[in-house]
């Protein structure tokens, strides 16, 4: 969805927003230097994120264009290749800034643009209908939930806003055109992390969390509150702070290219970076735009060595993740010292010895809100990790001290490459990586008469429908009836429900250390495959859901390192409350999957066998895998049993590692069973 950020009565005013200074700047310095390539806020639900980048788009001055051009190409300077051109004298208007939003469900075709079938079919000629990223050109590509918007489309915008350019070539059209915007994206960690290759594509990260001072939070909701009531007098109210801090943007671009980074700075830059252990050069880049792009929103002609902190405190974060459950963060004392380290001259100081250059802005804010304070009354979130989030482990710990009680909890042991388990049959679930599924990527196995559209063609199964309908014409004349969709199967990610025995018979230490890790292992391997996860426990007197099924799998990490084991075994429990999870999931998604893993060494020493037999058959249906967790040396043999009940597969606890020791086990579940 496109829309102009000129109507201010729909638009929380920016400058009335409570708090979130590193928020506010990091915005800020994006419309000041684009290249700085975009923003990416992490925040639970309920902080305002979405409010901050419609704010942002309305504050934005308005931009010439050429009239009717919807790829909205500069007057001064007319794309040579716009796919509207060429423009040759043409006159210009001014219009809002463009806010595109691109909604979680979209397509590739709705993303980059596609070839207007319909209009080839009936006028016969090639034409190219622009999508999102034409509408964001010169404006603000808005993408709430981006942890939840399909990788490949990710990419894809990530390709565009880093080249400035979108290239479509598909279905014999091959068109290019200017697509140059301020990227932002939303996510909320709760709900799944965005790949560590896909973090590092956005230039700079702010984690939002709601302020704990309750008269903040009460002048959140009287400002709120108010807004509601009459936007209109609400907007009047902050205008004056929101045209200052236009024309402070303003101000600040044109500043931008008299900005002077010295090879001193720069190399402060480098080490700085280097210290942190990032990949790559992109880190360095960042940094770098970020610090000159300070430095001109204060009005210095020389970055200074605060610029290089402020602006590492923003670029750096995200790009040091190494594991998937590594949180992403910045030890501000880590970056202090390497700055100390690093630094040629008193801190503050401008990093190469000269005339700072700081002009007075005759167009900027006389005292608004300063939005780079980083003490401002957003409460100290400087680009902070997720408390709940750092725990998640990353390397496998230390064995625990003997005297630490049986029923505390045991650390998992290392995390290993898990065995692929998959859902028999094909689905239509959500993109992922993990069974296979019938959905818009994918290979091309068969034709269909469109669902919706946009839509893939198979032209082929066009031209055959045609050629069925000529009536003895010697000529195929398609017409829109005739169209076929093209069937692709690819992958789904799937609902992956850990069922864990946490009783007393599970309870040896070194057994459940090893539990532990495989199930960690599995976690891992969710996360690849863009599956969600949920994990039920049971222990003593029934079971419980310890985690609601998530994208998140860092959250289904942390339950699992801190879950306690012993008492007796309720493993009828344990089974009908999975049941009872997957029943309530199937309502919320329909076309989602599940995949059960029951870990147990198949032991029930609570309830009887008819109520293991009645919990069992509530999970008629649904794929299973059962992970037999026996230790000793003479087996029983129940959880065998156990998985003859489910109808699913059995997998000893050594085999959930995958080697080329288990190609025997893959070919016997490739033949219609789970694998």
């Amino acid at each position: 969805m496109a829309m102009t950020a000129g109507d201010k009565h729909g638009a929380y005013p920016f400058a009335g927003i409570v708090g979130m200074a590193d928020l506010k700047l990091a915005l800020l310095l994006n419309a000041v230097s684009p290249a700085i390539g975009g923003v990416l806020v992490r925040g639970e639900k309920g902080t305002a994120k979405s409010t901050m980048v419609r704010g942002l788009a309305a504050l934005l001055p308005p931009v010439p264009v050429v009239p009717g051009c919807p790829y909205s190409c500069d007057p001064a300077v007319p794309e040579p290749l716009c796919p509207a051109g060429p423009h040759n004298d043409v006159s210009s208007e001014l219009r809002p800034v463009t806010l595109a939003e691109l909604p979680v469900g979209a397509t590739e075709d709705r993303l980059t643009g596609s070839l207007d079938i319909e209009r080839v079919l009936t006028a016969g000629t090639t034409a190219f209908q622009p999508g999102l990223l034409a509408a964001a050109h010169r404006g603000v590509l808005y993408v709430d939930e981006v942890n939840l918007l399909h990788d490949h489309l990710v990419d894809l915008l990530l390709d565009a806003a880093a080249l400035g350019v979108n290239y479509v070539e598909r279905e014999g059209v091959s068109v290019r055109h200017a697509s140059r915007f301020l990227l932002v994206g939303t996510m909320n960690p709760e709900e799944g992390e965005l790949r560590p290759q896909l973090l590092d594509r956005f230039g700079l990260t702010v984690q939002v969390t709601a302020s704990q001072d309750p008269a903040e939070r009460a002048e959140v909701v009287r400002r709120r509150l108010a807004f509601e009531a009459d936007p209109a007098a609400f907007a009047g109210r902050f205008a004056a702070d929101t045209a200052a801090l236009a024309r402070q943007v303003v101000a600040a671009r044109a500043w931008l290219p008299r900005v002077d980074l010295p090879d001193a700075a720069l190399r402060q830059i480098c080490a700085v970076c280097g210290a942190f252990g990032v990949d790559g050069m992109r880190a360095d880049l960042v940094t770098a735009r970020t610090a000159i792009a300070l430095a001109a929103w204060h009005g210095r002609d020389v970055v200074t060595e605060e610029d290089i902190r402020v602006a590492a405190r923003l670029a750096l974060p995200h790009r040091r993740r190494r594991d998937p459950f590594d949180a992403p963060g910045l030890d501000e004392q880590a970056l202090d010292e390497a700055l100390r380290e690093t630094s040629p001259v008193n801190p503050g100081d401008p990093v190469n010895p000269g005339d700072p250059g700081k002009p007075s802005d005759p167009e900027g804010p006389e005292d608004p809100e300063d939005p780079t304070d980083p003490s401002g009354p957003d409460g100290g979130q400087r680009g902070d990790p997720d408390p709940a989030a750092s725990s998640a482990p990353s390397a496998p710990p230390p064995s625990q001290p003997a005297e630490v009680p049986p029923s505390a909890p045991v650390p998992p042991a290392a995390p290993f490459r898990a065995r692929l388990l998959t859902v028999p049959g094909v689905g239509e679930g959500a993109p992922g990586r993990r069974s296979a599924a019938r959905g818009p990527f994918g290979r091309t196995v068969g034709a269909r008469v469109p669902q919706s559209r946009p839509f893939a063609l198979h032209l082929p199964a066009t031209i055959r429908a045609a050629a069925l309908r000529r009536s003895g014409t010697p000529l195929v004349r398609p017409v829109p009836a005739d169209l076929r969709e093209a069937i692709r199967e690819g992958r789904e990610g799937n609902l992956v429900l850990f069922a864990v025995d946490a009783s007393g018979s599970m309870a040896a230490r070194q057994r459940m250390r090893a539990v532990k890790g495989a199930v960690l292992s599995l976690l891992l391997d969710a996360y690849q495959r863009r599956d969600k996860v949920g994990l039920v426990t049971f222990r003593g007197a029934g079971a419980e859901l310890a985690l609601p099924p998530t994208s998140s799998v860092e959250a289904a990490a942390r339950r699992l390192a801190s879950l306690a084991t012993g008492g007796r075994t309720p493993l009828a429990a344990g089974l009908a409350k999975a049941a009872r999870v997957l029943a309530a999931e199937r309502l919320r998604d329909p076309r989602r999957r599940a995949l059960l893993v029951v870990v147990t060494d198949g032991r029930a020493t609570c309830g009887s066998d008819a109520d293991l037999t009645r919990a069992a058959a509530m999970l008629a249906g649904v794929a299973s895998v059962v992970v037999d967790c026996e230790a000793s040396i003479v087996r029983l043999g129940l959880a065998e049993r156990l998985a003859v009940q489910l109808r699913g597969s059995l997998l000893h606890l050594d085999d959930v590692e995958a080697g080329p020791g288990l190609a025997g086990v893959a070919r016997q579940l490739t033949r219609g069973r789970v694998a």
